[in-house]
């Protein structure tokens, strides 16, 4: 466990729902602290993963399982032709670019969350060989299974972390702490030093 996850307020299951699953999105998000493109893209496990990969592939399954609930279709289409482009980067795109547009999913996933008015309303799950044909989950069902899909592969995130430069989960929580810490004092700093000059 190297984050707590703050108690929600009393009877809010959204909140204690959505403060999981950003606690996973969290894991993710430090494991590719400090790495650079290459760093990410390498694959240093018989799994074939990579930490760059990772994340486009939750930022497209945390969109996509959102538009399902909305009756939507996926953003992107994967099928045989494309699925492991799901899995690394191409083009232009770039581990600072998926990270926010992860932050822009995030809070797509937590108003809707927040706006649904029942969490034991049901959607119809899409067409695939591994859903029964016509089935329906609840709304609550979709953000647990959020909650498990990142958490896996926040796993996964962590070993590859610690075979490409030996760290650790606790270790990069450290590391964002004082990241952290120096870019509020940086912040304050300026803040001084433009009310010093408003008042030169």
């Amino acid at each position: 466990m190297p984050t707590l996850v703050e108690a929600e307020n009393r009877g809010d299951e959204r909140g204690a729902l959505l403060a999981y699953l950003e606690a996973q999105r969290g894991a993710v998000r430090r494991a590719l602290l400090g790495l650079t493109e290459e760093q990410a893209a390498r694959k240093p496990s018989a799994s074939g993963l990579s930490l760059s990969g990772l994340l486009k592939h939750l930022v497209e399954v945390e969109d996509g399982w959102v538009r399902t609930g909305r009756g939507l279709r996926y953003a992107t289409e994967r099928d045989e032709s494309n699925w492991q482009e799901s899995f690394r980067l191409v083009g232009d795109e770039t581990i600072a670019g998926k990270l926010a547009e992860w932050e822009e999913v995030a809070a797509r996933t937590e108003r809707f969350v927040r706006e649904v008015p029942d969490l034991d309303a049901t959607f119809a799950l899409p067409e695939a060989p591994w859903f029964p044909p016509g089935a329906e989950r609840s709304m609550r069902w979709l953000v647990l299974t959020l909650i498990q899909e990142v958490a896996r592969h926040a796993g996964h995130a962590d070993i590859i972390r610690e075979s490409l430069d030996g760290k650790t989960a606790f270790e990069l929580v450290d590391a964002a702490m004082a990241a952290e810490a120096g870019a509020e004092t940086e912040t304050a700093a300026e803040a001084e030093a433009g009310r010093q000059r408003a008042t030169a």
